[in-house]
Parts: structure tokens; sequence; C-alpha cells
């Protein structure tokens, strides 16, 4: 019965920056991610970031290493994405997805099994 909200899209210049939250209510315990996927039009769904709020690890899409920064807050059942270096490809619609297993998220053959996902929020970036 978890559900998670994302916030904080918009439009931004390329090589601007812009942030993202997200945050789960519900009945979140013990070892959990959460991150982000984005898709773009006539595109996959495509794994950016995901943060483990049990071990504070984070994991990062090859598109998006060095660029964005995914942090988290256990207490508050929160992650934030800091996008930095903004590229118009990186334009689509951010979800977050809240994972239980802490694992199923980092893989393409797993994270379609996953239930808990936002309504998404649109980054756009202009060139």
């Amino acid at each position: 019965q978890v559900q998670v909200h994302e916030s904080g899209g918009g439009l931004v210049q390329a090589g601007g920056s812009l942030s993202l939250s997200c945050a789960a209510s519900g009945r979140t315990f013990g070892s959990f991610a959460m991150g982000w996927f984005r898709q773009a039009p006539g595109k996959e769904r495509e794994f950016v970031a995901a943060f483990s709020l049990g071990t504070s690890s984070a994991f990062y899409g090859d598109s998006v290493k060095g660029r964005f920064t995914i942090s988290g807050d256990r207490a508050k059942s929160t992650v934030h994405l800091q996008m930095n270096g903004l590229k118009p490809e990186d334009t689509g619609v951010y979800y977050c997805v809240f994972d239980s297993t802490s694992s199923y998220m980092l893989s393409p053959s797993t994270y379609k099994y996953l239930n808990t996902w936002g309504q998404g929020t649109l980054v756009t970036v202009s060139s």
C-alpha cells in the first residue's frame, strides 16, 4: 500500500540543472530502495538512478553517470535527484519507483515486476 509522489519537474536550458524529489507514504520498513526511471516520447522506459535506503548505496544508469546525483533520507522515505549538465536527450517523463526488494529496479529483467510507481513529472531540456 506504499505510494510515491514526485515533484520538481520543469523546463530548463541545456547545461542547466534541475532537482527532483520523491516521497513515499504508507508502510515503508526494512530494507528498501527508491529510484527513478524516465521515458522519452517513442522510447522505452530507461533506468536513471537508484538509492538503497538500507545501505545508502547509489546506482546510476550509464547515460547519467557523472551528471546526476541521487541521495536519500530513510527517516522521511524520500529520495532526491540532482540533475546537472542537462542535455536535450534528458527530456522525458521521470517516474519514481519504490522497490521493497532493494534490487529489482537495477535490472531490466526485474524492474518490470515493480508495482509502486509515481504519476511522473515532466522534465524538458531545451537546446
